[in-house]
């Protein structure tokens, strides 16, 4: 098991500068390649207000024009030792992690992400629990009562909830249960659950459900295809034959097996969440880190998008390295392979 978790840890290891590599292809080989000049690099940096002799005393102190390898080792350097950053009337320094600085609100990006973490964190932790909990159970039910008037209508409510977008039942929950029977918390608005958890889970009980029966229909619809497949096995009819209890013989058989896929997308599922629920934070109003990105792309800020890229890329490389643990607990075929 040391063996198993040391490969992967370094093979993370190697994701993450894969990932960094790509992120500076991405944001500065590009545009180069698309032919951007300097000038028009160091604009992102600073908005749309910037002049050409501002853009071009910029492009000079970043280092726009040095040849690539120089900028991505500063890029690499700033992100592991933190970098120093010339905004004209002074240099600031951004200590590590240094994700970017931005020169639009004079502040390090890596400083306001943790700000804003929180507020994702929860809606990502809040909204998981419900779409797993929800998701399973309907979807281990229907495979359980398959063709009645529950698998249908289960099925029906399942596709529905992957069909709708989340900033259309977004919308549509604000204007029935907010403005219309006002029930629930309008947006904008978010307490620390330090300060006061009923308020805290007030205000975000409906980006909860929102988002989570959006992704749990997917969920209900992966339990039940695996349910179906895992019940009519050997092993499954093995167990009943030996005098198993019908509930055991579901739920550590059945349902146990066909989990396994769950396992992978629900890694992947919060990781996404905590890079940035970006459509319900918008649509909510709420003050976390997909927000913080969707302002930054409005504004051209180009230091806060990175950061977001980064934060979201290192959620998804931690997740694959949790799941690949997981696997190897549950199956220890996993560790030969």
């Amino acid at each position: 098991m040391g063996a198993f978790l040391v490969r992967r840890a370094a093979g993370s290891v190697v994701m993450l500068l894969l990932v960094a590599l790509a992120t500076f292809a991405i944001f500065f080989l590009v545009p180069k390649l698309a032919g951007a000049t300097p000038e028009g690099m160091a604009s992102r940096y600073l908005g749309r207000t910037a002049d050409a002799q501002t853009a071009r005393l910029a492009a000079e102190k970043l280092g726009f024009y040095d040849p690539l390898h120089e900028q991505f080792w500063r890029f690499v350097k700033g992100v592991v030792a933190g970098a120093d950053y010339d905004y004209g009337p002074g240099v600031e320094h951004c200590p590590a992690p240094c994700l970017g600085y931005s020169f639009i609100t004079q502040q390090p990006v890596w400083p306001e992400l943790l700000d804003r973490l929180p507020v994702t964190v929860s809606v990502a932790g809040g909204a998981s629990v419900l779409w797993l909990l929800g998701g399973i159970a309907i979807g281990a039910l229907s495979a359980l009562r398959r063709g009645t008037v529950f698998d249908r209508v289960a099925m029906g409510v399942a596709l529905a909830g992957v069909s709708l977008p989340t900033f259309f039942s977004g919308l549509l929950c604000l204007v029935v249960f907010s403005y219309g029977l006002g029930i629930t918390a309008p947006g904008g608005s978010y307490t620390p659950i330090t300060e006061n958890p009923l308020e805290w889970a007030y205000n975000l009980i409906l980006p909860w459900v929102t988002l989570a029966f959006i992704t749990a229909a997917a969920y209900a619809r992966h339990t039940r295809a695996g349910m179906l497949e895992t019940m009519g096995e050997d092993f499954v009819r093995t167990a009943r034959a030996k005098g198993l209890p019908e509930r055991k013989v579901v739920v550590r058989h059945g349902l146990r097996a066909a989990l396994t896929p769950i396992v992978t997308i629900f890694g992947m599922d919060v990781a996404l969440l905590l890079g940035g629920a970006v459509i319900t934070e918008s649509t909510f109003s709420l003050p976390g880190i997909g927000k913080y990105a969707v302002d930054a792309i409005v504004n051209q800020d180009l230091p806060k998008v990175m950061g977001v890229t980064l934060v979201g890329a290192v959620f998804l490389v931690v997740a694959n390295l949790v799941v690949d643990v997981l696997y190897a607990v549950v199956d220890p075929r996993v560790r030969i392979r």
